[in-house]
Parts: C-alpha cells; sequence; structure tokens
C-alpha cells in the first residue's frame, strides 16, 4: 500500500524520468542500428571487390602467361593492359631470389630491377596457383616502402598470386593495385545519406515520443477527469433521491392547505401557497430530469420494447396537455394519414416521456396559434415519422446545432421568463436513439419548428 502510495505521489516524477528514458533510449537503438548496417555494408562492398580483384587477376595471369620467358614482350602487354582501365593503379611481375623479390616488369617503370622483401608476398607465393591473396590499403598502410605505399590518397587494393610456367612450375608472382576510388564514393555517399536519413529519423522519433510522453499525461488526466465524472454522477444521483422526498412533502402540504384539509385560510395565504406549490414543481422536475440523466450516464436506463401502436399513446399525450395548451389559448390537434398505424418497437412509458417533453415544448415556446402533431408511414411502410409542428418563437441555424445539447437553452429576447432546466431535449433525443429512433429538426425563426421522430416499423 505504502509504494503505491509513493509511486502515486511521485508519477509526475516516474512519467518524467520514463519519457527522457524512451528519448534517449530509442534514438539510441536506431542510431546504432544504422551505423551496424552501413558498416555491414561497406564489409560487404568490401568482399565483393575482393572477390573481383582475385577475378581480375586470374584475367591478367591468362593474358600475360604465354610471355613469362619474354621480358621485353611482358613489359609491353603489361603496359598495354594498365591503360586500358583507370581503376588498375599498377600491374607488376616479380620473380624470388635471396629471400626477396625482384621487378621484372611493371607499369610503373621506376620499379624494375628493384628488389622488394615483404611478407604479404611471401604469403601470396604459397597460393596454389591461380589462387591468390587480395588486401586493402588499410591493412598495408603502416608500410614506408613506396613501392608498396604510393603517395596517393586513393584507397587501393593489392592482388598478388602466383604464376606457373608451362611445366607447371611457380616462376614467378604477378601484382596487381587495383583502385576502389568508384566504390568508396558510392560508400561515402551513401553513409552521408544514411546519417542524414538517421538524423531525421531521430529528430522525428524524439518528437513522436515527445508527443507520446504528453498523450499519456492527457490519459493519466483524462482517467482523473472520467473518476471526478463518475463521483459527479453518483452525487447528483444522490443528491436527486435525497431532495426528491422533502419536494414531495412540501408539495403534499401545499395542497393539502389550499383544499381547507387544516382549516380555512385566507387569498393571501392561497397565492403564497400557489407560488410554494408551483416551486415546489419546477424543482421536482428538476430533480426527475437529474434522475434520468444520471440513469442514462451510468448506463442503468432499463428499455423494456414491444410492439406498440403508437396512436393512443399521442392521443393520451395531447389530452394531457390541452389543459396547457388551452391556458395559452393555443390549438392543439393530432392528425394521421392512416386509420391504423403500423407498430413500431418502443419502450412506452419511455416514448410517452419522449411525445410529452417535445409537445410541452412546442406549446411552451408557441406564443399563438397551434401545435400540431402529424403521423406519417414512409419507405413503404417500413418507417413511421412522428411530426410535431408549432407556430412559435423558432430559431436560428446555430442555434439549431446545440439544441440536443445538455443544460442548453436559447437565450434571446423571445425566451425571456421560459423558465427550463435546459434538459429535457438532451434526454429525449438519448430516449430515441437507445429504442433506435431518429430525431430531427428543422426551424425558421419566428415561424415556427418541427421536430420529426421516426422509427423502423416492425411485423406483428
Amino acid at each position: 500500500m505504502k509504494i503505491k502510495e509513493f509511486l502515486e505521489k511521485n508519477r509526475v516524477f516516474f512519467q518524467m524520468v520514463y519519457g527522457i528514458f524512451l528519448i534517449i533510449l530509442v534514438p539510441t537503438l536506431i542510431a546504432f542500428n544504422t551505423i551496424y548496417l552501413v558498416n555491414k555494408y561497406s564489409e560487404s562492398i568490401d568482399t565483393t571487390i575482393q572477390r573481383n580483384g582475385l577475378s581480375i587477376g586470374r584475367s591478367i595471369y591468362a593474358l600475360i602467361k604465354s610471355d613469362l620467358g619474354d621480358d621485353q614482350a611482358l613489359q609491353k602487354k603489361i603496359e598495354f593492359l594498365a591503360s586500358k582501365s583507370s581503376d588498375i593503379l599498377e600491374i607488376n611481375v616479380l620473380k624470388p631470389g635471396n629471400d626477396n623479390f625482384i621487378f621484372i616488369a611493371s607499369s610503373n617503370t621506376e620499379n624494375i630491377n628493384k628488389f622488394y622483401k615483404y611478407e604479404y608476398y611471401d604469403l601470396a607465393w604459397a597460393q596454389p596457383d591461380n589462387d591468390g591473396l587480395a588486401t586493402d590499403f588499410v591493412r598495408i598502410q603502416s608500410e614506408e616502402d613506396l613501392v608498396i605505399n604510393p603517395d596517393t590518397d586513393n584507397r587501393f587494393w593489392l592482388i598478388a598470386m602466383p604464376m606457373s610456367g608451362f611445366d607447371g612450375h611457380k616462376e614467378a608472382l604477378l601484382t596487381i593495385k587495383l583502385s576502389s576510388d568508384i566504390v568508396d564514393t558510392l560508400v561515402a555517399e551513401n553513409r552521408t545519406t544514411s546519417i542524414y536519413i538517421l538524423v531525421l529519423t531521430i529528430l522525428f522519433v524524439i518528437l513522436f515520443l515527445m508527443i507520446a510522453v504528453r498523450l499519456w499525461d492527457y490519459a493519466l488526466l483524462y482517467r482523473k477527469i472520467k473518476e471526478v465524472d463518475n463521483m459527479k454522477d453518483e452525487f447528483i444521483s444522490m443528491a436527486s433521491h435525497e431532495l426528491r422526498t422533502p419536494v414531495t412533502a412540501i408539495r403534499g402540504y401545499a395542497s393539502l392547505i389550499l383544499e381547507g384539509s387544516f382549516g380555512d385560510v385566507n387569498d393571501e395565504v392561497k397565492n403564497s401557497l400557489s407560488n410554494i406549490d408551483s416551486s415546489a414543481k419546477r424543482l421536482n422536475l428538476l430533480v426527475e430530469d437529474l434522475l434520468e440523466v444520471s440513469r442514462i450516464e451510468q448506463g442503468r436506463i432499463e428499455i423494456k420494447s414491444s410492439p406498440t401502436d403508437v396512436s393512443s399513446i399521442i392521443k393520451k399525450t395531447v389530452e394531457d396537455l390541452m389543459s396547457q395548451a388551452q391556458e395559452k389559448n393555443l390549438i392543439l390537434l393530432y392528425s394521421s394519414n392512416a386509420d391504423k398505424l403500423p407498430l413500431i418497437n418502443i419502450d412506452t412509458d419511455k416514448f410517452t416521456q419522449v411525445m410529452v417533453n417535445l409537445v410541452g415544448n412546442a406549446i411552451k415556446y408557441t406564443k399563438d396559434g397551434a401545435v400540431e402533431i402529424f403521423t406519417e408511414a414512409k419507405d413503404n411502410g417500413k418507417i413511421l415519422e412522428i411530426k410535431i409542428k408549432d407556430s412559435g418563437i423558432g430559431m436560428s441555424a446555430n442555434e439549431r446545432k446545440n439544441l440536443f445539447g445538455k443544460f442548453y437553452r436559447i437565450q434571446n429576447e423571445n425566451t425571456k421568463g421560459i423558465g427550463g432546466t435546459g434538459l429535457g431535449l438532451w434526454i429525449t433525443k438519448k430516449m430515441v436513439d437507445i429504442m433506435g429512433g431518429q430525431i430531427s429538426v428543422d426551424s425558421i425563426e419566428n415561424v415556427g419548428t418541427q421536430f420529426t421522430v421516426s422509427f423502423p416499423t416492425t411485423k406483428t
């Protein structure tokens, strides 16, 4: 328990350490992987050059083998072959003698008749005929002899292979200096490109990780908000339940006093009690709406759907709300284009609540004229539409966008003095959605509003 509290208390610190760890680790791994691949690529290229160098050596061997006994002819042929390729820096033919080698022919004439002793040549001489060794300049760059290490910045490969005469005995050693400048340039370009890509990749990864750390923080914040939201829902549910009892008691006692159960009261007291009853009624509606919101948000709302003919529910709603319409001298009508409506799969109590909210809203926001309810089967009887149309104050396009939002109420000159919680339409839409229906609204300012509720029909 103490460890959990310690981690929770230092959550921000550990989150920061974790983020820094990722930002360092991931780019490091990418850099290591890139450098490793580039080095492997270079090694692969070197291996290819080594093999090609030996192949070139064998080809030159085959071309000059017949001239091993004639130094002048051998020299001419070597000079000719060296001039044909810029990649061949030098071709030499050496013969062994007295524990060293003497140059008998060379594309670099300054080498001719020079003696040279080099361990690499001894190793090459020990190789079988038509085979040899190939090594790069890096491995022999410590040598000081200019014959092996010329004054050049070019990296080269040194190929050395023994040459046998027609009798099969070794007679000479062929050496070739093969430039690797072209390949080195390509490798360097690829390495540079890889470094650029690596730097960009690391930058993108760092940015991504920074965003990921922020998103993690947002996720934790979201979880906290959800916890607070759940606590809020629980509080609203508890408070609403606790408010319901005293509000019911206030309305009950006010009603008893008005009815004379406790004796006669004068008109002034009656007016005051009527105001109390009216206020308690509004508070009761608010409590009921809050309880409904709590049930919907917590997923505790129960829907018991069954195939239903809604005409009787609509008629009952009209009867219940007729007194409100008559108080405002409004016409309240219900009409249908069919004697019998197709059945829809709904919860009758919830659908009744939807109709009461929509028709009650229409009456509330209509100063004069009429409120009409229409029912119509659409799409060859597959859809049933219930339309509630009024000649009220209407609303603008911007006001319609937020109409089904929680606690949203239109605030303008026309709505002054009209009470409400701003929850009725939100609850209505949720109810319709839960029962598998759809609701939409069309409205024009100072002309009127029409709500359309549609449900798929069902067979009996």
